[in-house]
């Protein structure tokens, strides 16, 4: 298991910004089941959905962010992890771009690959694999999305959400599997140690042409269509 509590160049557990945030949190005096659990809270919640400038920044970058995607906060997620000694390693896929429909809108969607570099984090606990990807969304967007679209009291996709049940998807954590996007999956490219390694061999494909306009102007303009959903009024 000592590969899965490596320390990478994306996984930069002991840059001193991670280090100092799992001294304040207390996470190494707690139990493993309750380690996991607090920083899966915090990465979820804490560190707000949006839209980073790359796949590929490390660890500490996303917490200097305060917010990231499925890609972002799950190299965030798995350094907490490493950093208190719970091994973890990540699942990497694609989504149908439908998905992201109302995050993405206008001409941003129309542009978009069909299929979106997507990952999920699994965490091995009482010699178990857990697939966590509820992660991704923080409970404050994900219930302004709930209540914008209050009537929908099944399936839904769009927003970074595909769940079969929108009302009472699995979003926490107590040994058990939980899902935000799953139902957009499209291919699997299987499991890797590290994102390191996931995006040596897979990534999102984009020109750089299209790379060059996601980092300027798309992912500006996704994030603010996520800050709409922010303000909505409360039900």
């Amino acid at each position: 298991m000592q590969k899965y509590i490596e320390e990478t160049k994306m996984l930069d557990f002991s840059h001193k910004s991670i280090q100092r945030l799992i001294i304040s949190r207390n996470w190494l005096n707690l139990n493993e089941f309750d380690k996991i659990k607090s920083i899966y809270n915090y990465v979820r919640d804490e560190i707000k959905f949006g839209y980073n400038v790359s796949d590929k920044i490390p660890a500490s970058k996303v917490l200097k962010d305060g917010y990231g995607q499925c890609n972002t906060k799950g190299t965030l997620f798995m350094a907490l992890l490493r950093g208190v000694g719970i091994p973890c390693r990540v699942h990497g896929f694609t989504i149908d771009k439908e998905l992201q429909k109302g995050a993405m809108t206008g001409i941003v969607y129309r542009k978009a690959p069909k299929n979106v570099f997507h990952s999920w984090v699994e965490v091995c606990y009482q010699d178990k694999w857990y697939n966590l990807e509820a992660f991704i969304l923080d409970k404050d967007y994900l219930t302004k999305l709930q209540n914008k679209f209050s009537d929908c009291s099944g399936s839904f996709c769009g927003y970074g959400v595909a769940v079969t049940d929108f009302k009472n998807p699995t979003i926490e954590w107590n040994a058990n599997d939980t899902y935000i996007q799953s139902e957009g999956i499209n291919q699997d490219f299987g499991v890797y140690d590290s994102p390191d390694e996931l995006l040596k061999e897979h990534g999102q494909e984009m020109s750089k042409c299209k790379e060059l306009m996601y980092r300027l102007i798309g992912r500006r303009l996704m994030n603010r269509n996520v800050k709409k959903i922010r303000k909505l009024k409360s039900n």
